[in-house]
């Protein structure tokens, strides 16, 4: 892949037009430069200006160049109400006079100023005074890399990496496309594991891809996908009240550190999503609210502007240069950082004016109705500018309501994103496995539900960080009876996860059982895997993975309904289901058999659509997995009898809380 360039030339440009500065005592006499340099040319001006600039990265910010046979540093930086705008750092003492920017003469709002002898790595702020006389200090939007936090301040840097991924980046295409086998591993960086010696210690990126790129190999996940990484200055928010937009963490490293990370994960064959945040930003002094004295970013009407339940401030979609920004930020992170998806955060949140709020509180579109239309056109653009520039990605909708099309072609009316998360399985599953046993026969419609509106969209099965905090316990926590039983149900319902229609994600620490709630300031309890239960447990998520990558019954009709067919669902007494999962061959055929009782269930007869010889191909109840190894150790032959409703039946062993899939010789 090309290497990126650190410089390019200056754009033929008007002279800008004269600032007047402000009477304030701080302000020093100003020293400008020689000569004008920008970034800009008139075209992107426009573009930005029109809400369709998607390289915005390429233009604003910090960027170390060579003008007139100096290096030096251009800075740009979007504030149109204010009257004056100087970068200040330790370059320059910190004083608000010795730099000041010049507004472009077009009316855009864009400051910029090419500073001499500045380089990479000094640390800076924008002084910006309002037209009112306010006075404030912020950070960069586009800057690349930040202070650590509690520090605030923006740094000089660049994105420039020589990537060593190419084969990945070449053949990535069929391992991101919606008939492959999708299955993530969600991690949050701060707390997946921290070093044994200080558990205080958080480990950088580097630590991180010494650790991960292994365990996740073995563990046979095809995908990571990272919390947000992007900065952000309040640990508790998880990293989704993000500051820098286009920076990742500095806690953990620089921008080349996380692309490491990214490249080490691609080499071993793992893709990587992000969780990206368009749905609202934090009110801290140093980021994005009233960023020039105005509601610049956020929208001016706090029925519009404001989130009740984060208080955090909310994008104004509607406002084109904001749109740019938005649009910019999203590829930027498939751009310069190669990454191979985006689960969106919060999506329901933003379609919805009158999200979380009562009557009164929210403003109806222009046709009466509850949508927000900026927002819906926002993300059609948007799904349409990633798919049109990096066709082999994903974008996946974290969206909990019944909004129709949301991963469906914007062409066919739909918002256009890959997948969305399927929030009523979840629900529907979680509550179901919560229940005793005992009384799961007159609940086996939370199972079975889920397959009428199952394929209305591209579906992704979370069981996310949002499951194991606040109380909710941890997943193996949520089980009911005695530890075998915890253990055997949280087997079966991975088992009954792994086997349904649609790609998987499971946040860290439920595929070995972590016991405790999920912390986000302290390491997963890895010393739990010197258990067995929580052994098996690991082994048994490791099996699934395989199954699931290696048949491809269940992944090439990931969103497909000619891929499911139930076998039964009425034996509520013996609360057993079954299911066939088909793929393109039908040789690939597979029957899968659950059992949601502690009472195993031998010698059980079921319908089958084939006759033929099968041989058991997985069984949650193996002793590889601490379970009680019940099953059929011998291929078995189907017989003329007819039974469900079909002329074939098969006599088989079921597992108690087991799952069986068997597949045709």
């Amino acid at each position: 892949m090309a290497k990126r360039k650190t410089a390019i030339p200056a754009a033929e440009v008007t002279p800008p037009a004269t600032v007047e500065q402000p009477t304030t005592e701080i302000i020093d006499t100003p020293q400008p430069t020689s000569e004008y340099y920008s970034r800009f040319t008139d075209f992107d001006v426009h573009l930005f200006r029109a809400g369709k600039h998607h390289r915005l990265y390429e233009k604003f910010g910090s960027h170390v160049v060579e003008h007139n046979g100096v290096v030096g540093t251009y800075f740009a930086v979007w504030a149109p109400s204010a009257k004056y705008v100087a970068v200040i750092g330790n370059f320059n003492g910190w004083n608000k006079g010795s730099n000041p920017l010049n507004v472009r003469w077009d009316s855009s709002g864009i400051w910029e100023i090419f500073v001499p002898n500045v380089s990479r790595g000094e640390v800076y702020k924008y002084f910006i005074v309002h037209e009112s006389g306010r006075e404030l200090e912020k950070g960069d939007p586009y800057a690349h890399l930040w202070e650590v936090p509690p520090q605030t301040a923006s740094v000089v840097w660049d994105t420039y990496y020589e990537w060593q991924d190419q084969d990945w980046m070449a053949n990535r295409g069929p391992k991101n496309a919606l008939n492959a086998p999708i299955s993530v591993y969600e991690v949050h960086m701060a707390s997946w594991r921290r070093d044994p010696s200080n558990p205080e210690r958080e480990l950088s990126y580097g630590e991180i891809a010494d650790a991960l790129v292994p365990y996740v190999q073995d563990m046979g996940f095809t995908h990571v996908e990272f919390m947000p990484v992007m900065q952000y200055p309040y640990a508790p928010s998880w990293g989704y009240q993000i500051t820098g937009y286009y920076a990742p963490s500095s806690q953990f490293g620089t921008a080349q550190e996380f692309m490491a990370l990214v490249e080490k994960l691609h080499q071993a064959g793992i893709g990587v999503i992000l969780d990206w945040v368009p749905s609202h930003f934090p009110g801290d002094a140093h980021g994005l609210y009233e960023f020039d004295g105005s509601h610049l970013y956020e929208h001016p009407d706090m029925r519009k502007g404001y989130h009740p339940d984060w208080k955090s401030y909310i994008f104004n979609y509607a406002r084109p240069e904001v749109r740019s920004f938005l649009l910019s930020n999203a590829l930027f992170w498939l751009d310069r950082c190669h990454a191979d998806g985006l689960r969106v955060d919060a999506v329901a949140s933003m379609l919805y004016l009158d999200y979380s709020r009562n009557a009164g509180e929210w403003e109806p579109n222009i046709f009466g109705g509850r949508e927000n239309l900026e927002v819906i056109s926002l993300f059609k653009e948007l799904n349409e500018a990633v798919y049109l520039e990096f066709p082999d990605t994903q974008t996946i909708a974290e969206e909990s309501t019944a909004f129709p099309g949301v991963s469906r072609p914007v062409f066919m009316g739909g918002l256009g994103f890959g997948m969305k998360w399927m929030m009523g399985w979840m629900n529907d599953t979680l509550r179901y496995f919560e229940r005793d046993p005992a009384y799961r026969k007159f609940h086996q419609d939370e199972l079975t539900f889920s397959t009428v509106y199952a394929y209305t969209e591209n579906f992704m099965l979370p069981l996310s960080h949002d499951e194991v905090v606040y109380g909710k316990h941890s997943l193996i926590g949520k089980m009911p009876g005695d530890e075998w039983q915890r253990f055997a149900n949280l087997r079966l319902l991975f088992s009954y996860m792994f086997t349904h229609s649609g790609t998987k994600l499971l946040f860290m620490g439920g595929e070995f059982g972590q016991t405790s709630e999920w912390k986000f300031d302290s390491s997963l309890d890895w010393h739990l895997l010197e258990f067995a239960p929580h052994k098996g447990m690991a082994n048994c998520v490791r099996a699934l993975n395989q199954l699931y990558r290696n048949e491809p019954a269940l992944h090439e009709r990931n969103f497909s309904a000619e891929g499911f067919e139930w076998i039964d669902t009425t034996d509520r007494e013996n609360s057993v289901i079954s299911y066939v999962r088909k793929g393109e061959n039908p040789d690939d055929t597979l029957l899968i058999v659950l059992n949601m009782t502690p009472m195993p269930r031998l010698d059980y007869r079921i319908g089958i659509p084939t006759a033929g010889t099968y041989y058991e191909v997985f069984n949650s109840d193996s002793v590889d997995f601490h379970g009680s190894g019940v099953g059929n150790t011998n291929a078995m032959q189907s017989e003329e009898t007819g039974w469900q409703g079909r002329p074939q039946s098969l006599r088989l062993n079921i597992p108690p809380l087991g799952a069986v899939v068997l597949k045709r010789s």
